[in-house]
């Protein structure tokens, strides 16, 4: 699930870059001196955390590496909250019902001179499925977490040293682990104190 998770984040990554170099808001602006103007703002200026989180994303996939138990599922935690931040940023550019007014202030153009904006929606879009792979990153991180540690006490209760598991022979001694395998090799439980000396 680790490898799964560390795959899924890169990806993630890429989407996000990805979308910071597409176009998100077009803004035409006339002064009344000379032609219209139309600008073109990216993914990564109409949303400068686009960059930073796909940077962060490709951290946590390196992270996950070297991280077991609770620091895993603090890092599963902080990619959830990634993904939140991405879900925001995607649906930020069709829940602003006049985009004029940032436009106009990333374009560096006066509001009063703006005549027209234009949405482009794919760079949103690909924000929203890197946000929704982020979110099953996560909980992949978070499942290997609890995975990582269910497994140790499990395996700790399985090879318990024969002493440990033996105990001590009516007779107060201890049984060598030499007599415990050839109690094995001869069908006999090696723990009931019956088979002493078969």
């Amino acid at each position: 699930m680790i490898r799964a998770a560390q795959a899924g984040l890169a990806l993630a990554a890429a989407g996000l870059w990805g979308a910071s170099r597409l176009t998100w808001v077009e803004v035409t602006s006339f002064d009344g001196l000379g032609q219209p103007k139309t600008v073109a703002l990216s993914g990564g200026t109409w949303s400068t955390a686009l960059v930073p989180l796909a940077v962060l994303l490709l951290a946590a996939a390196v992270a996950a590496l070297a991280v077991r138990g609770w620091p895993l599922r603090a890092l599963a935690v902080l990619v959830a909250a990634v993904s939140a931040g991405t879900v925001y940023l995607a649906i930020s550019l069709w829940v602003i019902t006049d985009v004029a007014v940032r436009a106009s202030n990333l374009a560096e153009s006066p509001v009063a001179d703006i005549i027209g904006t234009q949405r482009h929606y794919t760079g949103a879009v690909l924000t929203l499925v890197a946000s929704v792979l982020t979110l099953v990153c996560a909980v992949l991180l978070m499942r290997s977490a609890g995975r990582d540690t269910a497994t140790p006490a499990r395996y700790s209760r399985r090879t318990a040293p024969p002493q440990a598991r033996t105990g001590d022979t009516q007779s107060g001694e201890t049984m060598s682990e030499r007599a415990i395998w050839d109690a094995l090799d001869a069908g006999t439980d090696p723990t009931d104190p019956d088979n002493k000396g078969r």
